[in-house]
């Protein structure tokens, strides 16, 4: 993904919840049985919402598909991400949704449980195709709605250089090692900081719970969250001690990040892939070669966050066999190596990897790797609600010095107060 994609998903990820789950039909508890669609070429016009970087890019994109399905025609819309929410649920409470749309990961839930979104026909896709923690954001009380369009996950950006005078030429593996890593690169080689994590605020559960998921942590289990765990509540005092101990900087002004990493004064971060391209830029012609990524160091597993954009079709639509066509060909391997070539975003489909786009690649190949055992959220349509609370308990622990453990049953508290909504 790219980083306009990231910022956007980011800014879609802290949109107050409008109660799209309460407007429509709705999904209830039910499994739904998925339709088949015709055979034959796509025929029609096929209207599509997407998003950012996506919505900017795909018209000209999708001319491709047009040229396979000369009585097809794709009329794409482009919505900012700051508004997709507001426009989606107005647009299932109204009855007036377009055929397609991307849905990102985090609001999967919500606009399933509305009953608005069509089951994903078994007979056009393979869960196995997609990564399996990609195909796992598309499913609502057991069945899937939409496919992947495009994925992220994280890894540990770490400065070559600056990691072998720490003693660590390969970067860290573990958790021990990523401590001892960090602060060798302030005391041995000369960094400000050893380590850049976020300190709370929007988005921080992204960088917590892969920290938690490799400590053994399920944040929900039996239909219910379950953050009060010593698994996570041992993830997040790990994660606070690189505050408490000053290796981490709580208050990193906005945009500071890069270019404190190229002079050296940041030892290694946390981060995308979208990150590659922008150290390159501002490293210069020679940087590429004073880097690297690994993998989330791993407490019991090395498990990361998988993150990106789903893209589902509505019961209301109406080319319903058209719109899951178009579908079908967007998660074609080749195809989604060409979209990786346009707009940057990462391919959902694992079998696009082999392709040497990516696979000659030796950063992607760690991500990639990466999205083999990387892990969402629960699909629960109050997710956005509750990742909210944690998002500020995260910043209370790292930056107020609050206990883990209390602040994890403030979360427990909350979460139950909010319920599932499932």
């Amino acid at each position: 993904m790219n980083q306009r994609s990231i910022v956007a998903v980011a800014a879609a990820a802290v949109i107050v919840l409008s109660g799209a789950a309460g407007c429509g039909r709705d999904a209830g508890t039910e499994k739904e049985t998925a339709k088949a669609v015709s055979d034959g070429k796509a025929s029609g016009d096929i209207t599509v919402w997407a998003m950012g970087t996506e919505g900017e890019k795909l018209a000209a994109f999708a001319k491709a598909f047009t040229a396979e399905n000369p009585d097809a025609k794709v009329s794409v819309t482009a919505v900012p991400w700051d508004a997709a929410h507001q426009k989606i649920s107005g647009a299932i409470a109204a009855k007036q949704t377009p055929d397609v749309s991307m849905i990102g990961t985090t609001m999967q839930g919500e606009f399933a449980k509305t009953g608005a979104l069509d089951p994903t026909p078994a007979d056009l896709f393979g869960k196995d195709a997609f990564f399996p923690g990609a195909w796992d954001t598309t499913l609502v009380n057991g069945t899937s709605f939409g496919v992947p369009w495009y994925v992220e996950t994280r890894g540990i950006y770490y400065r070559t250089d600056l990691a072998a005078k720490a003693g660590f030429p390969d970067g860290p593996k573990t958790w021990d090692d990523l401590t001892a890593m960090a602060k060798a690169m302030q005391s041995k080689a000369g960094a400000k900081w050893g380590l850049n994590i976020q300190p709370g605020k929007t988005g921080s559960w992204q960088s917590v719970l892969p920290f938690g998921w490799s400590n053994g942590a399920e944040i929900a289990a039996d239909g219910r969250y379950t953050f009060d765990t010593p698994e996570l509540t041992e993830a997040l005092k790990y994660y606070q001690s690189f505050f408490t101990q000053k290796i981490a900087p709580d208050n990193l002004p906005q945009g500071a990040l890069e270019p404190a990493f190229v002079r050296g004064e940041i030892g290694a971060f946390m981060s995308g892939p979208w990150h590659v391209g922008i150290l390159n830029e501002q490293g210069g012609k020679d940087f590429a070669g004073k880097y690297s990524v690994v993998g989330m160091p791993a407490g019991k597993s090395s498990t990361s966050f998988i993150g990106g954009s789903n893209i589902a079709v509505f019961k209301d639509a109406k080319n319903r066999d058209g719109a899951w066509k178009f579908l079908a060909w967007l998660a074609r391997p080749e195809v989604q190596v060409k979209w990786y070539q346009a707009a940057a975003d990462l391919p959902a489909v694992q079998k696009a990897w082999d392709d040497p786009a990516l696979s000659g690649d030796k950063i992607l190949q760690v991500f990639g790797t990466q999205l083999k055992s990387a892990k969402a959220p629960p699909s629960y349509p109050t997710w956005e609600q509750v990742s909210a609370v944690f998002d500020t308990e995260v910043e209370k622990v790292c930056v107020g010095g609050e206990d883990p453990a209390a602040a994890l049953r403030n979360v427990q508290q909350q979460a139950s107060a909010i319920g599932t909504g499932a």
